[in-house]
């Protein structure tokens, strides 16, 4: 049993109108860094739900983008399902179904058509993925826009580590008969008053004195056999594509001279660097796992808030995007494992010198490729 006190904290979001608080999730591993094993106890806590109530159903599975992305993989990993997540970015050649987060920052999203094309008449049920649902709304909209164009699938379902609907909301799925799968149940009736009160008074560490920081020597790995789960995935051949992975990052690296390891994802890229860091941890190292965001919080200094620390990067995707990272430590060594296309060397370049200034020396970059 989860108490909520031990690992939700609430934080304030940075010019956002539509919603002014977050609810951080400290065992995701997306804003504050985790231990892999305490992220997977979670993962797989909610993926036993979903196995157990769909044992005889064949399941896509669908994670948002970006923070539910790895909690979606592994959910259909444990579930053995098709998996697939949505995405901000933009990919050549496919046809797209938009629809949009109405209390996000960045509030487009999109699947890839052509691939749910291939399966529409082979599945019985779509599971979305979330680390929490908080009105249900979006949901509801993408099930109305996949409703018109794929009539033939008849079920839906949510799965998420967090469920913050109020009474008619839940009302509302139920005569949509869509079903709600969750671990902990929240309310967010005082969260706005909560994280107003905070003063906002942390560090701050811009993207100009990150690019004034005196180059850093790093390694960078290039290694082959990315699936990219943007686009639909069989779960069995993605999970031996990461094995692969783990195991060409082992050839490059020796990780017996190292005690503390910390394994950076980047942005929607998660569930890899997620499960390299569980098999370092399995090798008796201290191993965290953490990732940039495009989210732009607010961090203070209050020992009761949950960020302090805010680098603000360029995007290893997009030089004219902004994304952030908070609170780093240092360690022994650093593994960036990225599927960016030649990462943009000015995004590349912030997010070592926050590393750097952080203290760590020994970083390599990985690029899945």
């Amino acid at each position: 049993m989860y108490e909520m006190q031990n690992f939700i904290k609430i934080a304030k979001r940075e010019n956002n109108n539509k919603r002014s608080y977050l609810v951080v999730n400290a065992l995701q591993g997306k804003h504050i860094a985790i231990e892999p094993s305490k992220a997977f106890l979670m993962f797989d806590e909610l993926a036993l739900k979903i196995k157990e109530r769909y044992q005889d159903e064949k399941l896509l599975l669908i994670g948002f983008a970006e923070t539910a992305t790895a909690i979606g993989a592994a959910v259909a990993s444990y579930c053995d399902t098709w998996y697939m997540h949505t995405t901000r970015e933009t990919l050549e050649n496919v046809k797209y179904i938009y629809f949009s987060e109405q209390h996000s920052h960045a509030t487009e999203q999109k699947l890839v058509q052509d691939d749910i094309d291939k399966i529409k008449d082979m599945i019985d049920r779509i599971v979305f993925v979330e680390d929490e649902v908080t009105t249900g709304k979006t949901i509801l909209n993408i099930i109305d826009i996949l409703n018109k164009r794929y009539p033939q699938i008849k079920q839906y379902a949510v799965a998420s580590l967090l469920n913050g609907m109020n009474d008619e909301a839940i009302s509302l799925y139920r005569q949509r008969k869509v079903d709600l799968n969750y671990i902990v149940k929240t309310n967010h009736e005082s969260y706005t008053q909560i994280a107003e009160q905070y003063a906002g008074d942390g560090t701050y560490i811009t993207l100009n004195q990150l690019k004034a920081v005196e180059k850093i020597q790093y390694k960078m790995v290039y290694i082959n056999g990315c699936m990219d789960t943007r686009r639909m995935v069989d779960v069995k051949q993605y999970n031996e594509a990461i094995k692969k992975l783990f195991l060409d990052i082992k050839k490059e690296i020796c990780f017996s001279r190292y005690k503390s390891v910390l394994v950076v994802g980047t942005e929607e890229f998660m569930y890899p660097g997620f499960v390299v860091a569980k098999k370092l941890e399995e090798m008796a190292l201290t191993v965290c796992f953490h990732a940039t965001t495009r989210s732009p919080i607010t961090v203070s200094s209050e020992s009761s808030y949950p960020l302090h620390t805010r680098y603000e990067l360029e995007s290893l995707y997009d030089k004219k995007r902004k994304t952030f990272i908070y609170d780093l430590c240092k360690y022994d060594c650093v593994l960036v494992i990225t599927d960016a296309f030649a990462p943009k060397i000015e995004g590349l370049d912030t997010l070592l010198a926050a590393l750097s200034v952080s203290g760590n020396k020994e970083i390599y970059v990985i690029q899945w490729q």
